[in-house]
Order: structure tokens, then sequence, then C-alpha cells
């Protein structure tokens, strides 16, 4: 099939998306230019309490981006020096970042083979009298094992922050994540599932304690205009932000059905050939990647780059292993699962609007790759 007619094959085309919701977008953002009103307005509050309903949580925080809402749920949980917070190597380094953004040790614990999360059976082994919280990521928008890590949190009593930049939408045995924990935490990247046209995140919480918390902590610690009680930053999720992302929520579950498509379609013709998502019962996934595994990955890489199509690898050096990280003293072989995934791991194109004849170009590629690959 001539790549010619069928272009370049991106990660994520969010031009077809903007192609189709152009239109309520232009008059949402118009209604902000018209209101006057540009920070912590109503178009805000309306996302916050929509997005609240639809994760199930008592309460949400808009803020600036999906790392912010890390560090926040940190402060806001009074996670600091001298503190450690367990949490998953095979992850965005923002997960430990804000870790050690909040002054606190990041302790790291392998990763399950078939879901690459966290893997609960080996939390408890890595618990001391310093350890504070678990924060758990539901990577590429797979729920991680939460009736076990919240089993093990209230048996030593952990705080749970739940890492869900990647997974608005994702259940966990009919609950949505993000309203599992103490707090979750979403990013709203433009490549994300619901994703902004830049920088946005948001956090939701069921403790009204937690939430008067960060609702100072997000605007330099103050509750009332000038009157400040706590150290805080700015992290303030902006009208035109919360505009785009009022349009796109409207649309969520239906992109997520399509992603789960897409999804479907690459696992029926694949799972005989190389490792596909497995999905654990009560667990769902909602694609933000969509990640294959084998042993010529950067081979494989090669040949779509050279057939027009986009791949990439969702992560090629686990944090323990990362130079920013080396003073925590892990070395190569600690955390052998995730190491594993990290060498293997490639990821597919996938978005709503990926057509037949597109994807089938892939995986007609992929194919032609493994049949030829000695």
């Amino acid at each position: 099939m001539s790549t010619n007619k069928l272009n370049k094959i991106p990660m994520v085309d969010l031009q077809e998306e903007l192609n189709l919701l152009r239109k309520p977008i232009l008059e949402m953002l118009i209604e902000v230019l018209d209101s006057g009103e540009y920070i912590l307005g109503e178009k805000g509050e309306k996302l916050e309490k929509l997005v609240a309903q639809y994760v199930g949580a008592s309460f949400a925080l808009g803020v600036a981006n999906g790392t912010d809402a890390l560090l926040l749920s940190l402060q806001a949980l009074d996670i600091g020096p001298g503190d450690e917070v367990i949490t998953t190597p095979f992850t965005f380094i923002a997960t430990g970042e804000a870790i050690v953004q909040a002054g606190a040790r990041p302790v790291f614990v392998d990763i399950e083979e078939d879901t690459y999360n966290i893997d609960p059976s080996k939390i408890e082994e890595a618990i001391t009298p310093h350890t504070k919280a678990i924060m758990v990521v539901h990577l590429y928008g797979k729920a991680a094992n939460m009736r076990e890590i919240m089993k093990i949190a209230k048996n030593n009593n952990l705080r749970v922050i739940e890492d869900a930049c990647q997974a608005i939408g994702t259940q966990y045995n009919g609950k949505r994540v993000g309203a599992i924990g103490d707090i979750g935490c979403f990013s709203f990247f433009p490549s994300k599932n619901l994703g902004a046209f830049g920088d946005a995140g948001l956090i939701t919480t069921n403790q009204k304690e937690v939430y008067e918390r960060i609702y100072k902590l997000r605007n330099h610690g103050s509750e009332a205009k000038y009157h400040h009680s706590l150290i805080g930053m700015n992290s303030r999720l902006d009208e035109f932000q919360a505009a785009i992302l009022l349009v796109k929520l409207y649309y969520l579950d239906i992109f997520l059905h399509k992603r789960k498509e897409v999804a479907k379609r690459y696992t029926e013709q694949l799972t005989s050939f190389l490792k596909t998502p497995s999905i654990p019962k009560n667990r769902e996934h909602t694609f933000h990647q969509y990640c294959i595994e084998l042993d010529k990955r950067d081979d494989l890489a090669a040949k779509l780059k050279g057939n027009d199509i986009a791949s990439a690898i969702y992560y090629p050096i686990p944090l323990h292993l990362q130079k920013a990280f080396k003073y925590l003293r892990y070395k190569e072989g600690d955390f052998p699962i995730a190491e594993k995934a990290a060498a293997r791991v490639l990821a597919l194109p996938i978005f709503p609007m990926l057509s037949y004849q597109k994807q089938d170009h892939i995986i007609s590629t992929i194919k032609d790759f493994l049949k030829d690959a000695p």
C-alpha cells in the first residue's frame, strides 16, 4: 500500500480532532474573550464540577498541569522531608520528580509483567517507618490493582495518590480511577485522551479537608485575595484551556469507545505474533497508548518509520536508572521486570480518528517485518 496515498501516520492526529470540534471550541473561546475573565473563572468552575461528577469524586480542582497536580497532592497530605513515597520506576519522570520536589524520597517497586503497573505483592516489603504514601500510576490508561493496593494502604496507615494522568475515564471494578485513593491526579496535555491546547491538569478527592488545602495551595496559599495562610504556588487553570476541555469532555466517552475499537483491531490481528496488552478482570484499559512488546523493538520502530508510520517508546529508561535519580543508589538489575519492559515495549499510533485503511497499513507493516525477521 502506497504511503504517498496514506500520508504519514502520526502517534495521535490532533488536527483531525480539531477539524471535528472547531466550531464549538471557537464559540467557547469567544465566550471567554468576551467575558474578560481569564483565570479561575466560570469555565474552570464548571469543568471542575463536571469532571468531579464524571470521575465520581466529591471535589475537583483545576491546576496548571499534571505534574503540579502530583506535587500539590503530596503537599496537601503534608508529605515532605524525611518521608518516603512508594511508586513504580516504569513511568514518566513527573511521578518521581514530584516526590522529590515535595522534599520526600521515592522508593521504587517493580511492576507486574502483564500490565506494566506497580506490583502490589512487592509493596509491603518496601514499607519502612518513613513510608507515608503510595503513588499509583495507571500506566497507558490501564487501571492498577487498586483493591490490593488500598488494602495494603489501610493495613499500614498509608495515603494513596492516583497518578491517573494517562487514564481519565478508566474504570476499576466499576469505579473510575481518580476517585478510589485519597487523591487523583490528571493531566490534560494535548496528546492525552482528554487534551487541552496547552498545559492543564486537575485534582480530584473525596476529602473536604484535602480539597480546602489544595484550593489554597494552588493559588499562593490564599483563600481570600491578599490573605495567605500557607506558602503555596501559582498553579491555576486558565479559562481558555477550561473552555476547550469543556467541549472535549462532552465527547470523551465517544472517543474512548473509538480508542477501544482501534485497540481491539490491533489485538485481533497481532496477538498471534507478539505480546499485546492484557486486561485483567475488573481492570479497564482506555488506551492512551497501545503498547506491544517484542525482542527486536528498535528494528521494528525503524521499519515503521521507513513506511511513514510513527511509533514511540514509553519509557526507554526506568526511573531508577535515570541520572537524575542516581543519588538513590539503585542499580541495573534491581527491578528486572521494569528493565525488561523498557527494552521491549513499543507504542503504536492510536487515536479515535485512525482509519481502518491506515491501521491496516500499520498492521501489515508489522506482519511483514516479523515474517522477514531472522
